[in-house]
């Protein structure tokens, strides 16, 4: 049986407190928690910009879970929105 989203969304935001902390210290995880671990590595987010991304990430995925959302939304496809609603702004002010 599926957990519902709002126990999810609570793994969710544990997993991303552990993240923004940096320290890992379980041993066992959940095949879409290592998903998402996984594209965030693969993001390459820079150092700097590192936790801020991620903070706004995780409230992006909070209110896409509040939303109806059944499981988070991966980085690389909040970045992907981000990169899609900057795009969209810049030919509207370009214009």
């Amino acid at each position: 049986m599926m957990p519902d989203s709002d126990a999810i969304l609570a793994q969710f935001n544990r997993l991303m407190q552990e993240v923004l902390r940096g320290n890992m210290h379980r041993t066992t995880f959940r095949p879409w928690e290592v998903e998402l671990l996984l594209d965030i590595e693969g993001c390459g987010l820079r150092d700097a910009a590192r936790r801020e991304t991620l903070r706004r990430y995780q409230r992006a995925v909070q209110r896409h879970m509040e939303k109806g959302g059944k499981s988070p939304l991966k980085l690389s496809e909040y970045l992907e929105s981000v990169k899609a609603k900057r795009a969209a702004r810049d030919v509207t002010t370009a214009a």
